[in-house]
C-alpha cells in the first residue's frame, strides 16, 4: 500500500529552509555565471539522444507517437553542446552556456544541477575558477581534486592491466604489483611532488603529469590535491578532470571532453549536495 504522503525513493521535495537554500544557491550561481559572460539555456526534459552518453540501464524510457524511443534527461552536458552546435548553429555567437535544471535516472532518481559548458575551449582552469567562485560565495570550502584520465589508460596499456582496477579504485591491487613508480603515483598528492616523480615514470606518462601541474598553476584555488590514478566513471570526460570533495561527498565535478571533434570543458555542481552542506 502506498500512502498519500509518500513520494518515490530518490525523488526530491524542497520546503521551508531547503527551498530557500535552493533558491539562494541558484541565484548566486546565475549572477556569477552571467557576470562571467555565460548565457543561460534550459534543455528539453525529453531527449532522443541520451543513450550516447549514459548507460541505457540508467535511462527512463518510453516511445513517442512514431514509436521512436524517448528518455527523460539523464545528463545535461552533451545535450547542451548538441543543441548549441546542431540546432541553434550559426544563429548564435556565444560559446559559454550555463543551465540550472534537474536530471532523472531509472527508476526514480532526481538530481538538480548547476552546470556550465565552454564550447571550443580546452583550458579547464576557466571552468574550475568559475565553479570555485560559486562555492566561495556560498561560503563552502571543499577539497579540489585534480586528475588526468589518460594516466590510468596509459598505465593499463603499458602493464597490460584491466581498466577496472582504476575504475573501482582498487589501490591494494595496484600496490601488489610492487612497481616503485606506480606506488609513487598512488601516493602523490601535491603538485609540487610531480617534478620528483617525473624521473621515475615511463616517458609516455610525463606529458600527462605535466598537464596536471600546469593546470594547478593556473587555478585560483588554495586547497588542491592531485590524484593521478583516479578514474571517473564518466563516458565523455577524456583527459583532465576535477571534482570537489567534502569529507566523503562529491559536491561537483568537471573536465575536458571532445564531442564530434569539438573540444569543450564544463562542470556541474550538485544542488542537493550543496543544500546538505549549507544546512550543516
Amino acid at each position: 500500500m502506498i500512502y498519500e504522503h509518500e513520494i518515490p525513493n530518490q525523488s526530491r521535495l524542497y520546503f521551508g529552509k531547503s527551498a530557500k537554500l535552493k533558491r539562494t544557491i541558484e541565484n548566486v550561481a546565475s549572477d556569477i555565471l552571467y557576470g562571467e559572460n555565460y548565457e543561460e539555456i534550459l534543455t528539453p526534459i525529453f531527449s532522443y539522444h541520451q543513450h550516447s552518453c549514459i548507460d541505457e540501464q540508467e535511462l527512463v524510457r518510453f516511445s513517442d507517437k512514431q514509436n521512436h524511443i524517448i528518455s527523460l534527461r539523464a545528463d545535461s552536458t552533451l545535450d547542451v553542446v548538441r543543441i548549441i552546435t546542431k540546432r541553434l548553429g550559426r544563429s548564435i555567437e556565444k560559446n559559454r552556456w550555463f543551465y540550472i535544471q534537474p536530471i532523472y535516472k531509472f527508476p526514480s532518481f532526481e538530481c538538480y544541477q548547476i552546470g556550465a559548458e565552454q564550447i571550443e575551449n580546452s583550458d579547464l582552469s576557466l571552468s574550475i575558477n568559475d565553479s570555485s567562485k560559486i562555492l566561495k560565495n556560498l561560503k563552502l570550502k571543499p577539497l579540489l581534486q585534480i586528475s588526468n584520465m589518460n594516466i590510468p589508460r596509459i598505465i593499463c596499456e603499458e602493464l597490460k592491466l584491466s581498466l577496472d582496477i582504476f575504475k573501482n579504485a582498487n589501490l591494494e591491487e595496484i600496490l601488489k604489483l610492487d612497481i616503485s613508480w606506480l606506488s609513487g603515483l598512488a601516493y602523490l598528492q601535491k603538485p609540487s611532488q610531480i617534478d620528483a616523480i617525473l624521473k621515475e615514470v615511463p616517458k609516455s606518462l610525463k606529458s600527462e603529469l605535466l598537464m596536471i601541474k600546469s593546470l594547478c598553476e593556473r587555478v585560483e584555488y588554495k586547497d588542491i590535491v592531485i590524484a593521478p590514478l583516479y578514474y571517473a566513471k564518466m563516458q565523455y570526460y577524456d583527459n583532465l578532470f576535477f571534482r570537489y570533495i567534502q569529507k566523503n561527498e562529491t559536491l561537483g565535478m568537471g573536465g575536458n571532453y571532445n564531442h564530434k571533434n569539438l573540444n569543450a570543458t564544463g562542470f556541474a555542481l550538485y544542488t542537493d549536495k550543496l543544500i546538505e552542506e549549507m544546512s550543516k
